[in-house]
């Protein structure tokens, strides 16, 4: 098969089929190449949380903090965007505004908690800072160990299973063309544009949208471009059904914890605990050590959650930057690449989207977002880089 486009995207999870589901709206003529099927890797085993106010500040072997401060006006800006996704695409994908508490056990993440309340009033995000004593008034299955939260009633989640289906189908009913089971096996620049080669076939596109999570390294590699990427795997554990007790989404402001109860009564606990090596071509293995820590967390934080058997414990992979930053934009020396991935993709799905698609179309964004670009993952000719 041989075709054009006016934009190829490369990988079909939420971001990338966001992204398409954009592109076509606005009459671009789009392809959407998955490896796979759409939502099977990250995309479909993230936790699918919203996360509305800032976010942990590291997770478990994280080295680098998040730089919340940046990330809190863009938040409040994807907030906005969901509202509208489930009219958009015309189809329920289960966005549930629950609120949530974000939570500290040391002081110095309570005094983290203040510095981020300050950010988010400036943003427009509502969120007031409890103590220990009025969080757990407000939500009393927090632990004795909570000595202060923020709560936000913005903070909720959606059906990861259900948002990258929802995108895709979206995409098809305005005219996107996608293909599944489909790797890039080849792209190079080609006249005023590109030249995709996929095993179902070659495309000439003005521009590709490199979307694709943990493989964004190597799509990039195949046009000559060497991006210092951390891609790596995360866990997520699932107790059994249970009758409704918690009400609202909890995270921890200084590790990586997220505790919800779904609508089908499971609770659901994640928030970057490591699994074992990532293995892109196969089965990354859940960490055994991995999986007590993050309960252990989570019984602390939420000591219902003890009563509950556990499920099941999956693995999935993140498309990481080294700086724990998103990235997005065109990639300096190659007209018409551009790159988007990392920090809460699936938060920034729909933002995200929109800002590539006026990037592409050269209109400026609503948001600034170059100093997310990914100039700055460039490696110099002399330093090694692992694909």
């Amino acid at each position: 098969m041989n075709g054009t486009a006016d934009v190829v995207v490369i990988g079909g999870g939420v971001l990338g089929a966001a992204t398409a589901f954009e592109l076509a709206g606005r009459g671009l003529s789009t392809v959407l190449l998955e490896r796979t099927l759409p939502g099977r890797q990250g995309s479909g085993t993230t936790a699918g949380n919203l996360h509305i106010q800032a976010i942990h500040s590291r997770r478990p072997g994280q080295a680098v903090a998040v730089d919340n401060a940046r990330l809190v006006p863009l938040q409040r800006a994807t907030s906005d965007r969901w509202n509208t996704v489930a009219e958009r695409l015309g189809r329920d994908v289960q966005i549930v505004r629950s609120g949530g508490f974000t939570v500290a056990e040391t002081d110095d993440d309570l005094a983290e908690l203040h510095r981020k309340a300050v950010w988010e009033h400036e943003a427009g995000i509502p969120t007031e800072v409890l103590d220990g004593d009025a969080a757990r008034a407000a939500m009393p299955q927090l632990g004795d160990s909570v000595l202060g939260a923020t709560w936000c009633p913005w903070d909720g989640y959606a059906n990861s299973l259900l948002a990258t289906p929802g995108f895709v189908a979206g995409a098809k009913a305005k005219g996107a063309r996608v293909y599944t089971n489909s790797p890039v096996t080849a792209l190079a620049p080609s006249g005023a544009g590109w030249r995709v080669e996929s095993t179902v076939g070659t495309f000439s596109a003005g521009a590709v949208v490199n979307a694709a999570g943990p493989w964004i390294q190597s799509v990039a590699a195949l046009a000559g471009a060497r991006l210092r990427m951390a891609p790596l795997a995360i866990q997520m554990l699932e107790t059994v059904r249970a009758p409704r007790f918690l009400p609202h989404l909890v995270q921890h402001i200084g590790i990586g914890l997220s505790v919800k109860q779904v609508l089908s009564g499971s609770v659901v606990i994640g928030g970057g605990w490591p699994a074992g090596d990532l293995h892109l071509g196969g089965t990354t293995p859940v960490l055994d050590a991995s999986v007590a820590g993050n309960l252990a967390d989570a019984v602390r934080v939420v000591p219902d959650v003890a009563t509950l058997k556990l499920a099941r414990a999956w693995t999935g992979p993140l498309a990481a930057t080294p700086d724990e930053m998103p990235v997005i934009g065109e990639v300096p020396g190659l007209p018409g690449l551009f790159v988007e991935g990392g920090t809460y993709s699936f938060t920034f799905a729909p933002l995200w989207a929109e800002t590539m698609a006026d990037l592409i179309q050269g209109t400026t964004p609503a948001h600034d977002v170059a100093d997310l670009g990914p100039a700055r993952l460039l490696a110099a000719a002399s330093e090694e880089v692992t694909v």
